[in-house]
């Protein structure tokens, strides 16, 4: 003891800090779905996350490079944690999701982009826009801008886009590859055919052909996720149940379900419950936007919003943060 109080102030007396705790990776999650914390994945070289505040999604290119959204931008990260390109400024913030597209030799980036009401369409090495998806007048839904908030972008096998409304009026509005719009489907309310915020939406590719696998993350009395064909016909319910799932990705035979209320679901082929990541202890914490990066816990999180998968089966979860939080979360083979 004393030693260790000698040294301390030797280092003080020196301008020198003590050296901060090594925070040990945080094992969560079940059976074929158990992952290990990459603690400070993400982070720069002081420890300080580099995103500003997160409410967005995350979506990972065929090279591996990771890329999330943020308030300021798009940040693009290497499998490593390291930021190797950004898109920064205002036609690149507030995307509140991301998914990734290959379309013949190139990729692109869509984002839904509830507060500047469009979707949008980018080159993921250059960040150039070449598509943008504003309301569609042709709809004849007479909906305002404020009624117009985009919450969840997908693309079809034949380039078709679908864009959610899930702040506003939840219709999902389909438009070709060129941007033409084609129809909508889906209304707000909480009956069985309708979206009390649909608010995630991803391809389900465990089909054939693939369907809609849209989050319904208000419904009453629990969230839901529900299946939709691509010409907007209901097939049915596929889990119910839930927290507020915000959205969902496949690969494989399985589906990553980030939750508001500070967990990630993983469900099956089956579309049961095979685990549940990072749940946090503490209810207060979930579903909490102001939880500053001290008071982080590794392996719990506070509000999880966007998650993908890479080749290898690990994830990348976004939180919905104050301080912006992204996290790896490595497969346990």
């Amino acid at each position: 003891m004393k030693y260790r109080f000698a040294c301390l102030v030797l280092a003080l007396a020196f301008g020198l800090a003590p050296a901060a705790e090594k925070v040990a990776p945080v094992k969560t999650g079940a059976g074929v779905m158990t992952f290990e914390t990459v603690p400070g994945w993400g982070l720069d070289e002081k420890g300080k996350s580099v995103l500003g505040s997160t409410h967005g999604g995350v979506a990972v290119g065929k090279d591996g490079s990771i890329y999330t959204s943020s308030s300021l931008g798009v940040f693009v990260f290497s499998p490593e944690g390291k930021v190797i390109n950004r898109f920064l400024g205002d036609k690149y913030s507030n995307m509140h999701d991301l998914k990734i597209n290959q379309e013949g030799d190139a990729e692109f980036l869509y984002g839904a982009r509830n507060n500047n009401a469009e979707g949008v369409k980018l080159n993921t090495k250059t960040g150039d826009i070449v598509l943008k998806l504003p309301y569609p007048e042709e709809s004849g839904l007479k909906l305002t801008r404020q009624q117009f908030s985009p919450t969840a972008i997908t693309v079809a096998p034949n380039g078709d886009i679908y864009l959610s409304n899930g702040y506003a009026s939840n219709h999902i509005f389909k438009f070709d590859k060129t941007g033409k719009y084609l129809m909508h489907f889906g209304t707000k309310g909480n009956g069985l055919k309708e979206f009390n915020t649909a608010h995630g939406m991803t391809l389900d590719t465990r089909y054939t052909p693939p369907r809609l696998l849209i989050c319904d993350r208000n419904h009453s009395p629990n969230g839901r996720l529900v299946h939709y064909s691509l010409e907007g016909e209901f097939l049915g319910e596929v889990i119910t149940g839930l927290g507020m799932p915000t959205s969902a990705i496949v690969q494989g035979d399985y589906v990553s379900v980030p939750d508001l209320k500070g967990w990630v679901t993983i469900i099956g082929k089956d579309n049961k419950i095979v685990a549940e990541l990072g749940k946090n202890p503490d209810p207060k914490k979930g579903a909490n936007f102001g939880i500053p990066q001290d008071q982080w816990v590794e392996g719990a999180f506070s509000g999880t919003h966007g998650s993908a998968w890479d080749k290898d089966g690990n994830l990348y979860v976004q939180d919905w943060n104050v301080s912006g939080r992204i996290m790896k979360l490595v497969r346990v083979k």
